[in-house]
Protein backbone atom coordinates (compact mmCIF):
# COMPACT_ATOMS: atom_id res chain seq x y z
CA UNK A 1 0.00 0.00 0.00
CA UNK A 2 1.26 3.48 -0.81
CA UNK A 3 1.54 6.32 1.69
CA UNK A 4 -1.42 8.03 -0.01
CA UNK A 5 -3.60 4.92 0.26
CA UNK A 6 -2.86 4.54 3.93
CA UNK A 7 -3.50 8.24 4.50
CA UNK A 8 -6.89 8.09 2.76
CA UNK A 9 -7.96 5.10 4.87
CA UNK A 10 -6.91 6.86 8.08
CA UNK A 11 -8.62 10.12 7.05
CA UNK A 12 -11.88 8.39 6.19
CA UNK A 13 -11.85 6.43 9.43
CA UNK A 14 -11.22 9.51 11.56
CA UNK A 15 -13.87 11.46 9.66
CA UNK A 16 -16.44 8.71 10.31
CA UNK A 17 -15.59 8.72 14.03
CA UNK A 18 -15.84 12.54 14.13
CA UNK A 19 -19.25 12.53 12.43
CA UNK A 20 -20.53 9.81 14.76
CA UNK A 21 -19.23 11.72 17.80
CA UNK A 22 -20.86 14.89 16.50
CA UNK A 23 -24.19 13.17 16.06
CA UNK A 24 -24.15 11.13 19.28
CA UNK A 25 -22.82 13.87 21.57
CA UNK A 26 -24.43 16.75 19.65
CA UNK A 27 -21.16 18.62 19.40
CA UNK A 28 -21.76 22.24 18.56
CA UNK A 29 -20.18 24.76 16.25
CA UNK A 30 -17.64 25.72 18.90
CA UNK A 31 -16.31 22.13 19.05
CA UNK A 32 -15.99 21.92 15.26
CA UNK A 33 -14.33 25.36 15.07
CA UNK A 34 -11.85 24.42 17.77
CA UNK A 35 -11.09 21.17 15.97
CA UNK A 36 -10.55 23.04 12.69
CA UNK A 37 -8.19 25.56 14.30
CA UNK A 38 -6.28 22.69 15.90
CA UNK A 39 -5.96 20.98 12.51
CA UNK A 40 -4.63 24.15 10.87
CA UNK A 41 -2.04 24.67 13.61
CA UNK A 42 -0.94 21.02 13.41
CA UNK A 43 -0.70 21.25 9.61
CA UNK A 44 1.52 24.33 9.83
CA UNK A 45 3.76 22.69 12.42
CA UNK A 46 3.98 19.53 10.32
CA UNK A 47 5.04 21.44 7.22
CA UNK A 48 7.71 23.37 9.10
CA UNK A 49 9.21 20.54 11.12
CA UNK A 50 8.94 17.83 8.45
CA UNK A 51 10.64 20.17 5.99
CA UNK A 52 13.43 20.94 8.46
CA UNK A 53 13.97 17.24 9.19
CA UNK A 54 13.99 16.38 5.49
CA UNK A 55 16.43 19.25 4.78
CA UNK A 56 18.69 17.93 7.56
CA UNK A 57 18.49 14.49 5.90
CA UNK A 58 17.14 12.83 9.03
CA UNK A 59 14.86 10.64 6.93
CA UNK A 60 13.92 9.97 3.33
CA UNK A 61 10.88 8.71 1.46
CA UNK A 62 10.89 6.16 -1.31
CA UNK A 63 10.09 8.30 -4.35
CA UNK A 64 8.05 5.52 -5.97
CA UNK A 65 5.70 5.56 -2.95
CA UNK A 66 4.88 9.28 -3.09
CA UNK A 67 2.37 11.15 -5.24
CA UNK A 68 4.88 13.87 -5.98
CA UNK A 69 3.42 17.22 -4.79
CA UNK A 70 5.10 18.78 -1.81
CA UNK A 71 4.46 21.71 0.49
CA UNK A 72 7.91 23.17 1.01
CA UNK A 73 9.77 19.83 1.42
CA UNK A 74 6.87 17.94 3.04
CA UNK A 75 5.10 15.36 0.86
CA UNK A 76 1.34 15.92 0.74
CA UNK A 77 0.81 12.41 2.13
CA UNK A 78 2.34 13.55 5.43
CA UNK A 79 -0.32 16.22 5.81
CA UNK A 80 -3.01 13.62 6.43
CA UNK A 81 -1.68 12.65 9.86
CA UNK A 82 -2.18 15.97 11.66
CA UNK A 83 -5.74 16.08 10.30
CA UNK A 84 -6.32 12.51 11.50
CA UNK A 85 -5.03 13.45 14.96
CA UNK A 86 -7.09 16.66 15.08
CA UNK A 87 -10.27 14.76 14.19
CA UNK A 88 -9.80 11.43 15.91
CA UNK A 89 -8.46 12.34 19.34
CA UNK A 90 -11.11 14.93 20.33
CA UNK A 91 -13.83 12.71 18.84
CA UNK A 92 -12.75 9.71 20.89
CA UNK A 93 -12.51 11.95 23.95
CA UNK A 94 -16.07 13.19 23.38
CA UNK A 95 -17.34 9.64 22.95
CA UNK A 96 -15.46 8.36 26.02
CA UNK A 97 -16.65 11.16 28.29
CA UNK A 98 -19.65 10.08 30.37
CA UNK A 99 -22.92 11.79 29.57
CA UNK A 100 -23.65 14.54 32.08
CA UNK A 101 -26.38 13.60 34.48
CA UNK A 102 -28.20 16.12 36.63
CA UNK A 103 -26.52 16.21 40.00
CA UNK A 104 -26.68 18.44 42.99
CA UNK A 105 -24.07 21.14 42.64
CA UNK A 106 -22.23 22.19 45.76
CA UNK A 107 -22.90 25.70 46.93
CA UNK A 108 -20.10 28.10 47.61
CA UNK A 109 -22.07 30.10 50.17
CA UNK A 110 -21.29 29.72 53.83
CA UNK A 111 -23.73 27.55 55.76
CA UNK A 112 -26.44 29.27 57.75
CA UNK A 113 -25.43 30.00 61.34
CA UNK A 114 -26.75 27.57 63.94
CA UNK A 115 -29.16 28.89 66.45
CA UNK A 116 -28.43 27.85 70.01
CA UNK A 117 -31.16 26.10 72.03
CA UNK A 118 -31.47 29.03 74.46
CA UNK A 119 -32.09 31.51 71.63
CA UNK A 120 -34.99 29.48 70.21
CA UNK A 121 -37.15 29.76 73.29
Amino acid sequence: MTYAGLAVVALLGSLVVAVVAGAVRRLGVRWWATTAVTAVVLLALTVVFDSLMIAADLFRYGDGELLGPRVWLTPVEDLAWPVVAALLLPSLWALATPVNTPTTTPTTAAPAPRVAAEERS
